[in-house]
């Protein structure tokens, strides 16, 4: 099972206000576990970086300068994510700016049904905690220790790890394994090892099944084993 972890970093809120995407950072998930396949790339917004979103993420105009545009990656970006569900944090977000870019590109949106979105994931599961990233990794002991600052690729990482504790912890397919035992194998196991051993009683043969048995062994070249 194929999945994509996705992560964007922009110069403010709302594409329609003219903001653009600065960095895209993405991993491949097999079974919901990273393969070492990631997409990253830094890009030009071809606009001025605000304060308020530079404080967020640290990449400035200059830094930024000279990189490439959205337009130029977007194809090994779709190559890259394929067909594959895509797991976001708060997909509308990044999805709503993936399309406008796309469209810039002059590429297809990407479907939002494709989208897993984790925030939703960890409400339905906590109900009323908080469902920020960084909420989310101190609650499973997630080291932030890894990045100061917001990163696409690194916060990618991180949601990867997030995503697997929301669907089920580090042991992923401990209860299929269970599950593909049997309905019952682990409390019928249980209850053997608690209950006492019973003996069952014996059925001696009789002394007419026993002198047939001599006679049938009669029959045989020397038989592995002797009537009594």
């Amino acid at each position: 099972m194929r999945e994509i972890v996705l992560d964007t970093e922009t110069t403010g809120l709302d594409p329609a206000a003219g903001h653009r995407i600065v960095e895209i950072g993405a991993l491949e998930l097999q079974h919901h576990l990273p393969t070492g396949r990631e997409y990253h790339a830094y890009l030009d917004p071809e606009r001025e970086m605000p304060e308020d979103a530079f404080a967020i993420h640290g990449l400035s105009d200059d830094f930024l300068a000279g990189k490439d545009r959205f337009a130029d990656v977007a194809d090994a970006f779709l190559e890259f994510i394929g067909d594959a569900p895509l797991v976001i944090h708060n997909a509308a977000f990044d999805l709503k700016f993936v399309n406008d870019e796309l469209r810039r590109a002059g590429r297809d949106p990407i479907d939002e049904a494709r989208a897993i979105d984790t925030v939703l994931i960890a409400r339905q599961k906590f109900p009323g905690a908080r469902a920020s990233l960084d909420a989310l990794c101190q609650r499973f002991e997630i080291d932030l220790a890894v990045r100061d600052k917001h990163g696409a690729l690194i916060d990618s990482h991180l949601l990867a790890a997030v995503y697997l504790e929301l669907v089920g912890g580090r042991q992923p397919g401990f209860d299929l394994a269970a599950d593909a035992a049997g309905p019952g194998t682990v409390d019928t196991a249980e209850r053997h090892r608690r209950e006492p051993r019973r003996h069952l009683p014996g059925a001696a043969p009789s002394e007419a099944e026993r002198a047939a048995h001599r006679e049938f062994l009669k029959k045989l070249d020397n038989p592995i084993w002797l009537a009594e």
